[in-house]
């Protein structure tokens, strides 16, 4: 009996070391297939290299139904395995509750949240962000993914798989040093900058932004390429002005040097204040002058119009009540909205993208690598132009046997190494080490030049991707976001935002129907199961001191 006691006692001895050493150095085994639990190495090597304390405030203390308390446990999990990895990394949750008009101010929108508890329905309100704060500098961290899921399970298995990237692009973008150049392209009529604000002031936060005059390669072309060259990404925002064979040959062999290229293209003048002005517009084709770069590249804008009845609305006067012009939304099939239907990191998780009277791209084969960002949806067709536009067309009724060219291509990523455009071709310029093949690089081009333009009130810039009439949001701000990300990335970073796992949820209508049953079972089995066990040790005892 003595030696009974001892190795009980040893054994419970053990457990509690075991568990102290485990909870000191976060050890512990993952063995689910797809490596959930495991922190990637970008993860870890970013929160090992913090050399000052950073601070993480989540926003989610409080009294939560059962279906969201698995956010809070999901956070602080990986919460602590960052602070065991370096100790410069502390964090703690904060009721939200009393700050409500701070963390707004702070840019943190409410979630109203609907819960369904059996056949009963309720909302609450809740601000999932976590604040960031490392040298004097912060970031505000969404948790909630603004996109619109099928059920609570498809939001929680996005919120899960997201989580680990939000912290680490946060932390990552407020402790490294190693900003990237990019140039803003002007020359050719390009978007004024008040109209690139709600996309600029953010990535200004993190890499040089500096605005390039491309037009100076009609008098110093070398010297523009060369200046160019330095640049690790060039956005070309909407330009209406047709491109010089001088200025295409500097972009061509920028490309070939290795620099990244971000096109937002229209190929149709269609501009949105004719329109509302005198209820009709005359949608014409405007020529830029780069057929022939996109062509051997691998794509070509059409053009074209898209109608898609998948779209977003406009608001117009509808009659007049008591002196009081009355405004309505009315859908408006140029507006289409448009989302990916692949699993690629630019696109993963991210709202609707709202574009305006955008065109269509073909793809053509060759060896550069491409991946289609933004389709129409499957409810779409093409309209040729010059085409007359008229606010007339909201009250037509749609056939939707009339739209069935779906899923056209309206943004596409190519990679790879690229083949110069002037190959076999008279330069219009000599060029200081001319390359016909060039090093590894990408390229985005987006068949829409107003995806990247935020609306202006007053003379002040909203925030990309807001609609000044509706006040609707659209992730125009989050997509293009994402895409300089991955063009500029080179620390395998946004491959976090691919990481797809693999979360059982338990059947709600089943467990609903037999509850009962398996209330029962929580209920009666223990004490079945303590009951039996009563019994066999009372016989035990009588049967062996007998």
């Amino acid at each position: 009996m003595k030696k009974t006691i001892i190795h009980i006692a040893i054994l419970f001895f053990g457990l509690i070391v075991l568990n102290w050493v485990s909870e000191k150095n976060n050890f512990r085994f993952d063995l689910t297939k797809d490596k959930r639990f495991t922190l990637s190495n970008i993860t870890k090597n970013t929160v090992k290299d913090l050399q000052q304390p950073m601070q993480v405030k989540v926003y989610l203390e409080g009294d939560f139904p059962a279906e969201f308390k698995r956010i809070q446990i999901e956070t602080k999990n990986l919460l602590q395995q960052l602070h065991h990895l370096n100790t410069n990394f502390n964090f703690r949750f904060v009721n939200p509750q009393g700050l409500e008009r701070n963390l707004i101010k702070k840019g943190m929108q409410p979630s109203r949240l609907t819960i369904q508890e059996g056949a009963k329905t309720s909302d609450i309100i809740l601000f999932p962000y976590a604040e960031i704060t490392y040298n004097g500098k912060s970031e505000i961290v969404p948790l909630l993914i603004n996109k619109r899921f099928k059920n609570q399970e498809e939001q929680l298995q996005a919120f899960i798989e997201n989580l680990e990237y939000a912290f680490t692009d946060a932390m990552y973008k407020l402790s490294k040093l190693n900003r990237k150049n990019i140039a803003i392209i002007t020359g050719n009529k390009e978007l004024d900058f008040i109209y690139l604000d709600g996309l600029l002031k953010t990535v200004a936060k993190y890499h040089h932004l500096e605005p390039f005059p491309l037009d100076s390669a009609n008098v110093v072309p070398n010297k523009t390429l060369n200046l160019l060259s330095k640049f690790d990404l060039a956005i070309i925002a909407k330009p209406r002005k047709a491109f010089s064979e001088n200025q295409k040959l500097c972009i061509d062999q920028y490309l070939m040097r290795g620099g990244k290229t971000l096109w937002t293209i229209d190929k149709v003048a269609a501009e949105q204040d004719s329109l509302m002005r005198s209820g009709t517009m005359l949608a014409t084709n405007r020529e830029l002058n780069l057929t022939d770069l996109f062509f051997q590249y691998g794509a070509r804008i059409k053009y074209n119009l898209v109608k898609d009845l998948y779209s977003a609305t406009i608001k117009l006067a509808d009659g007049n009540i008591g002196g009081q012009t009355q405004y309505k939304d009315y859908l408006w099939y140029y507006y289409p909205l448009v989302v990916s239907r692949n699993n690629h990191p630019i696109t993963k998780n991210i709202p609707d993208v709202l574009l305006k009277y955008t065109s269509t791209i073909d793809l053509l084969k060759n060896d550069i690598n491409k991946t289609v960002l933004l389709k129409s949806s499957p409810l779409s067709k093409e309209l040729g132009t010059p085409r007359l536009i008229s606010l007339n067309e909201v009250a037509e009724k749609p056939k939707p046997s009339d739209f069935n060219k779906g899923n056209l291509n309206l943004g596409v990523l190519l990679e790879g190494n690229f083949n110069s455009a002037y190959a076999g071709r008279t330069l219009p310029f000599q060029v200081n080490d001319y390359k016909e093949k060039g090093k590894p690089s990408k390229m985005i081009l987006i068949a829409d030049g107003d995806v990247i333009k935020n609306d202006v009130v007053k003379g002040e810039p909203l925030e990309l991707g807001i609609d000044k009439w509706t006040g609707q949001k659209y992730g125009n701000k989050e997509f293009l976001i994402n895409a300089i990300d991955y063009l500029l990335d080179d620390t395998g970073l946004m491959n976090l935002r691919n990481k797809k796992l693999q979360i059982a949820f338990l059947d709600k209508e089943k467990v609903y129907q037999n509850r009962l049953f398996w209330q029962t079972i929580n209920i009666v089995l223990p004490l079945v199961l303590l009951f039996l066990f009563g019994l066999f040790f009372t016989y035990y005892r009588k049967k062996r001191y007998r």
